[in-house]
């Protein structure tokens, strides 16, 4: 039997989410839609195929035809929308990051404990061919100890100003960072430090939302070892995420740039193309995700990233915000909220 799953949220990334549960991944049936935008949450059904559409997220969570929701809208509604759900004896994806606050985040936390309910979080780079295998190497003993950790997250271009203000995304650190943090807990370990700078550097508008463009953090990790993350908005030859584990006894490299295996060589010039953005470059670790939660539901297994994991992440992503904005090194420990 499908598991039928009713789908929340229809902006750039859920639409993504709902082509892949509709074509891309077994043993589901995309039941239903919802959308605040009426005609884009009926557009989509009909597009897909979906029988029902919503333009209230919760009247879809009421619809007793809906076993499980993914969550794609934004930030700020998450816990309102998963609190909800798990209310109502609903399965749960929540896409990243969980919530703005920690106190948030502990709303459905609370959720999960009251309603002995399921909650698996997104956070799919875990599911990329790439990042999963270092971290098979890295439980393998490849590279020996892990001691320094690099991550970088290059966006080919500022998202709208509405995306952007972080009253709803968090902003830059939060919204992109988290998912670099969250890497840097499933390889090194839990974080005890961090240190930020960034600025406004490319895109002055974003100062009218109160956001950032390029950021640089520094992680020290409980066990002494050290990390760095770099994100930023103006990598304008393409989308460049990559990672490296620098080792004991090897380092492994992750990513790549060149999204066609080929290089055009003439007499003064080598180029290559450049991966255009994320639906491209995490094409396979989205549905690879949502395949999980659904065997993972279907199999009466354990979500393998809980509201916990999320929240040691969101802790790391907003000790890192606090620290850019000022300029003091922060303690986990701190009480950040």
């Amino acid at each position: 039997m499908k598991l039928n799953v009713g789908l929340i949220g229809l902006g750039r990334l859920g639409r993504v989410y709902a082509h892949d549960l509709a074509a891309r991944v077994a043993g589901v049936h995309l039941a239903a839609l919802a959308d605040t935008n009426a005609k884009l949450a009926e557009e989509t059904a009909r597009e897909l195929g979906v029988p029902r559409w919503y333009s209230d997220p919760l009247a879809m969570l009421d619809d007793p035809g809906v076993d499980a929701a993914v969550i794609v809208s934004p930030t700020d509604t998450h816990t309102e929308l998963a609190v909800a759900a798990l209310g109502r004896g609903k399965a749960v994806f929540c896409e990243k990051p969980p919530a703005l606050s920690l106190s948030e985040t502990q709303k459905m936390k609370d959720a999960v404990a009251r309603a002995y309910g399921f909650l698996q979080m997104g956070f799919m780079r875990r599911f990329d061919a790439g990042y999963a295998a270092a971290k098979k190497k890295l439980d393998e003993g490849v590279i020996g100890t892990p001691i320094v950790f690099k991550s970088s997250s290059r966006d080919p271009y500022r998202p709208s100003l509405e995306y952007a203000n972080p009253k709803s995304s968090g902003g830059m650190i939060m919204d992109m960072g988290i998912h670099d943090f969250d890497l840097a807990r499933w390889y090194m370990g839990e974080v005890s430090t961090v240190s930020a700078v960034g600025g406004t550097l490319a895109y002055p508008e974003l100062n009218e939302v109160g956001d950032i463009d390029n950021a640089i953090v520094s992680l020290t990790f409980a066990n002494g070892h050290i990390g760095v993350v770099d994100l930023s908005r103006s990598g304008i030859y393409g989308y460049d995420i990559f990672g490296e584990i620098l080792g004991t006894t090897g380092t492994l490299r992750i990513g790549y740039l060149r999204e066609t295996p080929l290089f055009v060589m003439t007499k003064n010039q080598v180029a290559h193309d450049t991966v255009p953005f994320f639906m491209e470059r995490f094409r396979d670790a989205y549905p690879a995700q949502l395949q999980n939660f659904v065997d993972n539901l279907r199999n009466d297994r354990q979500p393998p990233i809980t509201i916990d994991d999320a929240m040691e992440t969101l802790r790391i992503a907003l000790a890192a915000t606090r620290a850019q904005a000022t300029g003091k090194a922060i303690s986990l420990k701190d009480g950040i909220s």
